[in-house]
C-alpha cells in the first residue's frame, strides 16, 4: 500500500512560484471533491481579531408598526395566523427573520375577544407591552393581565396563550431566542387540543410569591424566573429613585436588571433585560459590548448614536444596537429604555464582552 508523503514547496524563480500556485489550486480542486477544504485560506474570516457583525443599526417607528399591525387585523384573523405578528426584520438580513444574529424580534396584535390558541416550544420568549390594556397572557397555569410597561416571561417549554377580554386592540413587543435555537437545530413546538389552558393561579401569584423579599418553602430549580410578568407599576419607581439620589451610570442611566429573584441571576439562561431612566438632557459616554441589543423607548425622546448614524427615538419605538458597535445615549427629556440581549448565553458560554 502507497504512504502519502509531504514535500517542500519549490522556492526561488517566478516560474517556480507560478507552479507551486498552479499546483496549490490543483490539490483544492482534488480535495473539493473529497469534501474537503484548506482552513488557511479561510482562516482570517473564521477566526477575526474582532467581532464581525451582519447586524445593522436601525430603528422602528411605532407610528408605521402600529398602523401596518393595525391594517394586518383585517387581513387575517388571530385563529388563522396562530400569532398575528409583523417581524421585525434587520435590514441587513431580510428574509432571516432576525433582528439580531441571535434574537427574533416582532410586534403581535390580538385584538377584542380573539384568543391566540395555546402552544408551547423551545425557544423563549420575551413579552414587551406597548399599547392597549386588559389582555392577558397566560404561562403555565397563571394568567397575568398586561399593561404597558409590563415585561411578560414566556420560558422554554411552557404553555401559553393568549386572549383579550377588553374593548381595544393589544400590541406587545415578542422578542425569541429562536434563531439562536435554530442554529443548534435544537427547535420542537408542541399545540394544544384547546385553544386556552386552564390556570390554577391568579394574576400577579409569581410575582407576589417570589418577587416580595419572602420565598416560598421549598427549591425553585429551573434555570429561568418562576416570575411571570415584572409590572412596569412596580420597576418604573425604583429607577425614578436611582434616577433621583444620583445612581446614573455615565453610559446606562438609571438602570436595573430584571433578576431571577431565586439566584439573582438573569431571567433567562439565553436572553437578559434591563430598564434605564435617563434624566433630561443626559448625554451618554460610549459603550460597546459583544451583545447585540434590542431597545424599546417607553417615555421621553432622545438620539441614540451607532458609530456615525443617528437613531432617533420615541415612545413604543423600537431599535437595534449592533455587537461591538460603539453607541451613546442622548435624551432630549427625561426618558426610559427598555433593553433585552443575549448576554446571559454569551457569559455562559464564556465570550461575553464589554469594551472601550
Amino acid at each position: 500500500m502507497a504512504v502519502a508523503t509531504a514535500t517542500k514547496p519549490a522556492q526561488g524563480t517566478p516560474d517556480s512560484k507560478h507552479n507551486i500556485e498552479a499546483m496549490r489550486q490543483a490539490f483544492y480542486d482534488r480535495i473539493a471533491k473529497k469534501d474537503m477544504a484548506p482552513l488557511w485560506k479561510v482562516m482570517k474570516s473564521v477566526v477575526t481579531k474582532e467581532p464581525v457583525t451582519r447586524v445593522a443599526p436601525h430603528v422602528w417607528h411605532f407610528d408605521d408598526v402600529k398602523s401596518l399591525v393595525m391594517e394586518s387585523g383585517g387581513l387575517i384573523t388571530a385563529e388563522e395566523a396562530e400569532r398575528r405578528v409583523l417581524i421585525l426584520e434587520n435590514p441587513a438580513m431580510h428574509g432571516e427573520s432576525k433582528a439580531t444574529n441571535t434574537l427574533f424580534a416582532g410586534v403581535q396584535m390580538i385584538m377584542p375577544g380573539e384568543v391566540a390558541p395555546a402552544h408551547r416550544h423551545a425557544s423563549s420568549a420575551i413579552r414587551f407591552v406597548l399599547d392597549g390594556k386588559g389582555a392577558y397572557t397566560s404561562v403555565d397555569g397563571e394568567k397575568s393581565f398586561m399593561s404597558p410597561g409590563d415585561f411578560v416571561i414566556t420560558a422554554n417549554w411552557a404553555p401559553h396563550d393568549h386572549g383579550n377580554t377588553s374593548d381595544v386592540p393589544m400590541l406587545w413587543l415578542d422578542v425569541l431566542d429562536f434563531p439562536a435555537v435554530n442554529f443548534y437545530e435544537a427547535s420542537f413546538a408542541e399545540h394544544f387540543d384547546a385553544p386556552t389552558q386552564s390556570t390554577t393561579r391568579e394574576d400577579g401569584d409569581s410575582l407576589s410569591f417570589y418577587g416580595s423579599g419572602v420565598l416560598p418553602d421549598g427549591s425553585w430549580t429551573k434555570n429561568y424566573t418562576p416570575v411571570i410578568n415584572y409590572t412596569y407599576e412596580r420597576t418604573r419607581p425604583i429607577v425614578e429613585r436611582m434616577l433621583k439620589a444620583g445612581d446614573v451610570d455615565k453610559r446606562h442611566g438609571a438602570r436595573v436588571h430584571y433578576a431571577n429573584p431565586v439566584t439573582g441571576g438573569p431571567v433567562l439562561p439565553t436572553m437578559g433585560a434591563w430598564l434605564a431612566m435617563f434624566p433630561k438632557g443626559f448625554s451618554g459616554e460610549p459603550y460597546r459590548s459583544t451583545d447585540g441589543t434590542i431597545f424599546v423607548c417607553v417615555e421621553g425622546q432622545g438620539t441614540t448614536t451607532v458609530g456615525d448614524k443617528e437613531l432617533h427615538w420615541g415612545p413604543n419605538d423600537v431599535f437595534v444596537v449592533p455587537p461591538w458597535k460603539h453607541y451613546a445615549h442622548k435624551a432630549a427629556e427625561q426618558s426610559v429604555l427598555f433593553s433585552i440581549s443575549d448576554r446571559p448565553a454569551q457569559k455562559a458560554l464564556g465570550i461575553w464582552r464589554e469594551g472601550k
